[in-house]
């Protein structure tokens, strides 16, 4: 079945969408804001007893939720005039339905036909099965892969036109956090073509930085651990 599919187009008829003089959300004092401070890596990793689509149905699931509900923060702010099309840096995102008609549509739009979507999948039971021994469906990673870049295009969207707004509701930690737990996530997982997220790189590469590593208790020479233990990144 074919659901609904998004594009995003650089300049369409000639025109970008307009930008602002700096990113206000790569400045120091704000990037260093989080809620939590600890391995976004290990937090994502699939644990050795649960199945992988288990894992995938609960993770998306919850970033569903979480980036619903960060967006209803500042949805006064995102309206029909203020926000006019669906943008993230130099794109515009497009809604494209079951029969394959592009849209270009208000932001506030945009993120209704995004949300109205995914909970209508996340809630199918015969898509995200809740009951024992119930299988997942074929396609069930193809449509994980379709949410995530759906949502991705909500933080993004967060991010480029509603940062200031987040920082005047104290909420740029939150919004930091989520950002690097679902990237983490939907790296572990190739959830996420990286030519789709790499409009947002720039952010990605600070706020997804590890934490440098805890000063180590004093120990013998022989137990000390090896000074790339904690050094070593894998990214996918």
């Amino acid at each position: 079945m074919d659901w609904c599919q998004s594009k995003s187009k650089t300049k369409p008829n000639g025109k970008k969408p307009p930008a602002e003089e700096k990113k206000q959300y790569l400045e120091a004092e704000f990037t260093k804001v989080r809620v939590v401070d600890f391995d976004l890596k290990e937090l994502v990793m699939l644990p050795r007893e649960i199945d992988l689509n288990e894992w995938l149905a609960s993770n998306t699931t919850t970033f569903f939720n979480l980036i619903n509900l960060q967006y209803s923060t500042i949805s006064e702010f995102c309206t029909g005039d203020t926000c006019q099309a669906m943008t993230a840096c130099n794109t515009i995102y497009y809604w494209y339905d079951e029969r394959g008609k592009k849209t270009k549509c208000t932001a506030p739009q945009y993120v209704d036909f995004v949300m109205s979507l995914v909970q209508k999948l996340v809630t199918d039971d015969d898509i995200f099965p809740t009951k024992y021994g119930k299988e997942f469906p074929n396609a069930f990673e193809s449509l994980v892969k379709k949410i995530c870049r759906y949502l991705f295009h909500v933080l993004a969207h967060l991010f480029w036109a509603h940062f200031k707004e987040t920082v005047a509701l104290d909420l740029q930690g939150h919004l930091n956090t989520l950002y690097a737990h679902f990237i983490v996530f939907v790296r572990e997982f190739n959830l996420v073509d990286p030519k789709e997220t790499c409009i947002m790189d720039d952010l990605s590469e600070i706020l997804c930085a590890p934490a440098p590593p805890a000063p180590a208790a004093p120990s013998s020479p022989t137990s000390a651990p090896s000074p790339s233990s904690h050094n070593h990144v894998t990214e996918r």
